[in-house]
């Protein structure tokens, strides 16, 4: 089989996202595994109550924009969410965060949050879930190369705004997780935002 990554190529994560080979082909070229399945991702049991603000700003957002562009669904639905769970941990967003690990491991990390442990957010480009989780699983691997984390699992997440997927990279075996469930907002956020809590929570 002919290889996808060329030798002497330069690739970023946006190129990852462009290709229309299977995710298992693009990861097993940079020595990674793939599976997908339900995922029991750690959760927590209560809200902030600085939740119920949150709740309400994307509700009224949702209502007043329509999610077509990357730039609406930034702004009205990825970024209130993100800001809210680092304003509960005192943590900082890096957005738009540089990453070099190689040359087939390079670019811009979405929403990259770290405390004591690791989250990475996506938002998926046209709205392409499949495809954007495939970029997701490639700045997993950049950043596991990247950070000196001695965490067993990094997580992360891509969304078009109102839909998200979780996935995470296994350390120890060299595997790309990505969950089967799907989480839709506003119906959804509460579950949404005690996941996104739950893998941050030291």
């Amino acid at each position: 089989m002919n290889k996808i990554l060329q030798p002497g190529q330069s690739y970023t994560f946006s190129n990852y996202f462009q290709m229309s080979f299977p995710i298992e082909d693009i990861l097993k070229e940079l020595d990674y595994n793939y599976t997908s399945q339900k995922i029991d991702l750690p959760i927590v049991d209560q809200l902030p109550s600085s939740f119920s603000q949150l709740n309400e700003t994307i509700k009224r957002n949702l209502r007043l924009t329509s999610l077509l562009t990357e730039d609406a669904r930034k702004q009205a639905a990825i970024a209130p969410i993100l800001f809210e769970l680092c304003d509960y941990y005192q943590t900082k967003l890096n957005i738009e965060y540089p990453v070099n690990a190689s040359e087939y491991l390079k670019g811009t990390l979405d929403y990259y949050i770290k405390n004591s442990k690791e989250l990475l957010v996506v938002e998926a480009k046209n709205a392409d879930l499949t495809r954007g989780f495939t970029q997701l699983a490639v700045e997993l691997i950049a950043l596991a190369c990247f950070e000196d984390s001695l965490a067993a699992n990094i997580y992360g997440a891509v969304t078009i705004g109102n839909i998200w997927k979780f996935g995470f990279l296994d350390r120890q075996h060299n595997l790309i997780y990505e969950d089967l469930n799907f989480y839709i907002i506003p119906d959804q956020l509460e579950t949404l935002f005690k996941i996104l809590l739950g893998l941050l929570a030291a």
